[in-house]
């Protein structure tokens, strides 16, 4: 809410009022003032947890140091949801697209923080259903995809070229020539384009799709296809951030390194003279996503001092669900929705270690009689972990792998 004061205080002539309007200067605020409520009022939180016992129940799975970390406060991620929402409200301009974002992180927060209450409280090791998360994730996609389908905000702004003839006469009204000029106009227009990486106009559209249908059946269709792509993404995106945190520090570093490239491409994209000069989509008002993106690293970097190996806290489903679903929709408003695989590589690898590990298990025992397993231990930094490679490294390794991952994400822009 400083945001609007200080823009108030603007227009009183207030010196220093104006440092507000810049996203470079809230951004930076917010990440200082979320990494300061994770590092501080973290260790308060932790303490209450290890007070109430709730603690994680850790199955023995023959890994080494799985005994130390018998009964490792869990839910730590309520540090990560405070930390990252207070500095938003704080700074952030309360946009169509921030409102969203804090709605996921609360959605899913909440789906995971009933998650981690069944494990701790209820003695079930098992959590809450699959099918009951996948509705949970389906629903705050149908919300995601029809918010962004209705909101009159949520727009690209193009640039036409109108031709405009011009009538050269003579002097008795009689026509000498005929000439076309050109001028252009600049659009607000609701599309389902997206990004489409290492394509030349590096541009595609949902519609395309359903173009064997006329004009206005297409856009009709080309939206339930949207809505239907953004459901998959988030409940996929929010598993795979699941799956992926079961290491010390594994899932908060690769999280963090995500959003700090979700947050320059954000930036890019909300900036009309540097996506001009990148010829990519202009969308307006996405740069406020900064904010939220800088909030959340914040929190992450406080959370990782308690977080890194060996863990003193773990943010359990509560922040690992909420971390993939608003990673997955940031990515969605910005229409890079189509990067994932390799923004998030190391999600998505991690969520395909596990579906090949159990797919030839079923499929090699139905055949030869006994399981076969494509990997030591699924996902895939257990693999390395039965290697006999130290759980501090594979998270190093797997956070040098984000960073290039990272790079080559935004290097899309430009590499068609």
């Amino acid at each position: 809410m400083l945001y609007y004061f200080f823009k108030y205080l603007d227009t009183i002539d207030i010196p220093g009022a104006g440092m507000f309007q810049y996203i470079s200067f809230r951004g930076v605020s917010a990440f200082i003032l979320a990494l300061l409520i994770s590092a501080f009022f973290g260790k308060s939180i932790i303490r209450l947890l290890q007070r109430k016992q709730i603690g994680e129940e850790i199955r023995d799975l023959g890994l080494e140091g799985q005994v130390q970390k018998k009964g490792t406060p869990t839910m730590g991620g309520i540090i990560i949801i405070l930390a990252t929402l207070i500095p938003v409200l704080l700074f952030a301009q309360l946009n169509v697209y921030v409102i969203l974002l804090t709605v996921t992180m609360l959605w899913l927060g909440a789906l995971g923080f009933a998650d981690d209450y069944i494990k701790v409280f209820k003695g079930d090791k098992e959590g809450m259903s699959g099918k009951s998360k996948i509705i949970g994730q389906a629903g705050l996609g149908l919300v995601v995809g029809l918010t962004l389908f209705m909101s009159d905000d949520v727009v690209i702004r193009e640039v036409n070229r109108v031709p405009v003839e011009t009538t050269v006469t003579d002097s008795v009204g009689n026509v000498i020539s005929t000439e076309t000029d050109y001028q252009y106009q600049i659009v607000d227009v609701k599309s389902t384009k997206t990004t489409i990486p290492f394509f030349k106009n590096n541009e595609g559209d949902y519609a395309g799709l359903v173009s064997f249908l006329n004009a206005d059946l297409a856009k009709r269709w080309a939206w339930v296809i949207f809505i239907l792509v953004a459901m998959f993404i988030i409940i996929a995106v929010s598993n795979a951030a699941n799956l992926t945190d079961g290491l010390d520090g594994l899932a908060t570093g690769t999280s963090a390194i995500i959003m700090a490239a979700l947050g320059v491409l954000a930036y890019l994209g909300g900036h009309i003279i540097y996506s001009s000069y990148l010829n990519i989509m202009y969308i307006p008002h996405t740069s406020e996503l900064v904010i939220f993106a800088a909030a959340c690293i914040g929190a992450l970097v406080g959370f990782l001092w308690y977080n890194s190996f060996p863990a003193q806290v773990f943010m359990g489903d509560t922040g690992s669900l909420s971390l993939g679903g608003v990673i997955a929709v940031m990515a969605i408003m910005i229409h890079k929705e189509l990067l994932i695989p390799i923004l998030c590589g190391i999600f998505f690898v991690e969520d395909l270690s596990v579906i090949i590990q159990t797919s030839y298990f079923k499929y090699t025992k139905k055949k030869y009689g006994e399981g076969r397993r494509v990997f030591l231990m699924a996902p895939l930094h257990h693999h390395y972990q039965k290697k006999g490679i130290h759980e501090a490294k594979i998270v190093t390794r797997f956070w040098v792998v984000c960073i290039i991952l990272a790079a080559v994400a935004i290097a899309t822009l430009k590499i068609r």
